[in-house]
């Protein structure tokens, strides 16, 4: 199983990215979709999830109204579209991919089962 994050880089403060991964060797559209982060000396955060189908999402509270999760199941992607960063968004940001194929995402990274090598995104002020 791979993920391989990309799309990560450096951008002004009120800019916007998107940032991808791509899955192989599972079938995805049996799993649900997460993206966390870290910044260095602090701990892993949630960022947000979407379910199998892409009906439901969810974010953390530090995003919620800036980012935007999305799937493309026949491409096997999942994308992060991020507005009005800041620079406090600096981090390495990782995909990772829980199999279940319920309604509602969650937000806890003990329930994912693979994870992507991180993509960095560096906001300057």
């Amino acid at each position: 199983v791979q993920l391989q994050a990309s799309g990560g880089g450096l951008v002004q403060a009120g800019g916007s990215l998107r940032v991808s991964c791509e899955v192989s060797g599972v079938t995805f559209g049996n799993y649900e979709m997460g993206w966390f982060r870290q910044a260095p000396g602090k701990d892993r955060e949630f960022v947000g999830a979407i379910n199998w189908s892409g009906s439901n999402t969810m974010y953390g509270d530090s995003v919620k109204g800036r980012f935007s999760i999305s799937r493309d199941n026949a491409k096997s992607a999942v994308y992060l579209q991020m507005n009005s960063l800041k620079p406090e968004d600096t981090a390495v940001y990782y995909c990772a991919a829980r199999r279940y194929s319920g309604s509602y995402p969650v937000a806890s990274s003990t329930y994912y089962d693979y994870w992507g090598q991180g993509t960095q995104v560096t906001v300057s002020s």
